[in-house]
């Protein structure tokens, strides 16, 4: 048994969706994400993929290359090209091993590579790690969204207090200048008559 944490918050909460045509595939995956507390769906083809996609927004993506219709290639082409769905990580499976396919596969915007026929722990491991990697980027962003929020913030009290001084010195000056506050401008040298 991988030692896989069943309790782990990625699975329990992680949507994954398997795209593939082959229903044996499909079943295997199925039971086996399910058995380690993820959400599970499934769809054959590419085309249908992407209409769930617009209703559930999975965490991840175990895609197919060789699929009837748009093939796992185009499939993913599309996901990434769309700003609601782009970061959504794609790991493919296939029985293409090649070195092209594998690297067709990553410029399309895949995060991993699975060969057919995959073993369970590696899935797992593969699964776990970049659910691991997108839950991260996400604390980041959001963090990143914090901060700028609290840099804003923190523009406009400085901005706010330096107005407030400038003020105080106009404020100042001006009481300086004012005859009557209780100084006398001195009598230029020039102007008496002795």
């Amino acid at each position: 048994m991988f030692p896989l944490n069943m309790n782990d918050k990625n699975s329990e909460r992680s949507i994954i969706l398997i795209v593939d045509d082959n229903q044996t595939n499909l079943d295997v995956l199925f039971e086996l994400l399910r058995n380690y507390g993820f959400k599970v769906l499934v769809a054959l083809d590419g085309e249908s993929a992407i209409e769930q996609i617009d209703y559930i927004h999975p965490d991840l993506i175990l895609l197919d290359i060789m699929m009837p219709g748009i093939d796992g290639f185009e499939t993913c082409r599309r996901l990434k090209g769309d700003p609601s769905t782009q970061d959504i990580p794609i790991i493919f499976m296939s029985a293409l091993s090649d070195t092209p396919d594998k690297v067709r596969g990553f410029q399309t915007g895949a995060v991993d590579y699975i060969t057919k026929p995959f073993q369970h722990e590696e899935v797992l491991s593969r699964i776990q790690t970049h659910l691991t990697i997108r839950s991260l980027q996400k604390k980041l962003e959001e963090k990143n969204l914090e901060l700028a929020h609290l840099n804003q913030n923190l523009e406009r009290l400085v901005e706010q207090k330096t107005k407030q001084l400038i003020n105080q010195e106009k404020t100042a000056i001006i009481g300086r200048l004012t005859p009557g506050n209780g100084s006398q401008p001195q009598k230029s040298l020039a102007s008496d008559p002795n």
